[in-house]
């Protein structure tokens, strides 16, 4: 790739061969050394038969707690929090940050952060998360990671061990709309499940108590957008764009 582009330069202005480079050399002398090398394995690009890991660092994740799916991004998480189980700690997306800092908030390490209504609806717009409320309660005791799940998103630039595109979300009645604190949850990335331990009797009460999750808008693009949208499983995207052919 980089002899291609420095030889298309050469040839679209042969005068570019002289330019000095950042770190003294020409663009003709780097081109040359570039043509002269000998192949060697590259740190980045891999083969089949050598990979950077025997496994990949993204898992899709299912059960109870996400019928329809999550990722889980392994690379980017404490290998000791692949495999958790823990009571609920549970937020909304717009007001996760005021609840976390209550000094009377039941939380523990062993605490699954849920973040919900973050996804496409409940948001809505599905945006970048780019925190997780981690309870002042165990901030103050230097505690600075636990395992979250979510409805939401984040960069990929992110770490943690969180469990991300949870579907379908909770402003879809989605279970993870029927978490409470206490609620034991249960992550596995070795296996790919992800568990909310609650008997079915239990949440078809909680699903039959529910508050509907009506859309306030009433008109234009933002009602366009929660009529039609669909969840991270199906990228997002508006239903009647999508060819069911």
């Amino acid at each position: 790739m980089i002899s291609r582009e420095l030889n298309y330069h050469a040839k679209r202005a042969p005068d570019n061969g002289n330019a000095v480079l950042g770190d003294g050399r020409t663009v003709a002398e780097v081109s040359a050394a570039v043509r002269s090398a000998k192949p060697r394995a590259h740190p980045c690009l891999r083969s089949l038969e050598d990979p950077f890991e025997p496994e990949s660092g993204l898992v899709v994740l299912s059960g109870s707690l996400a019928p329809r799916g999550a990722i889980f991004k392994r690379s980017a998480a404490p290998r000791a929090l692949w495999t958790h189980r823990g009571p609920a700690v549970v937020f909304d997306y717009h007001t996760a940050q005021k609840r976390a800092e209550d000094a009377e908030l039941r939380a523990s390490p062993d605490s699954v952060i849920v973040l919900r209504n973050a996804g496409p609806v409940g948001a809505p717009g599905m945006p970048e998360t780019d925190f997780v409320p981690i309870p002042a309660v165990l901030r103050k005791a230097n505690i600075t990671e636990l395992v979250c799940v979510t409805d939401g998103r984040m960069s990929g630039t992110e770490g943690g061990a969180t469990a991300l595109h949870v579907t379908p979300e909770a402003a879809l009645g989605g279970p993870i709309g029927l978490v409470r604190d206490g609620d034991e949850i249960l992550l596995d990335a070795t296996t790919g499940r992800l568990d909310l331990l609650v008997e079915d009797r239990e949440l078809a009460r909680r699903a039959a108590e529910a508050r509907p999750n009506a859309s306030p808008a009433r008109r234009g693009y933002e009602r366009l957008y929660t009529d039609h949208v669909l969840q991270a499983d199906e990228g997002c995207d508006f239903d009647f764009l999508v060819d069911h052919r």
